[in-house]
């Protein structure tokens, strides 16, 4: 099953940051969201996390909802 983790920043209604984990890094989407990427991009560590999300915690929910979610 393909399965695709996003982490969304939202600030006053509008997201201006997106991790996205077919991309594997945060892309800014706003001008205000261009610090906070270059930031979490250089964290070595954090990145590591977001990455591996994917599999620890969606795959892992997935598993857990599957049996009561509507397939089409």
């Amino acid at each position: 099953q393909r399965v695709r983790y996003l982490h969304r920043d939202i600030y006053n209604g509008e997201e201006i940051v997106r991790f996205d984990s077919d991309v594997g890094q945060f892309r800014a989407l706003t001008e205000l969201g261009l610090p906070d990427a270059e930031y979490w991009n250089g964290l070595k560590d954090y990145m590591e996390e977001e990455r591996a999300a994917v599999d620890t915690f969606c795959r892992r929910s997935y598993e857990v909802f599957d049996g009561f979610l509507v397939h089409r």
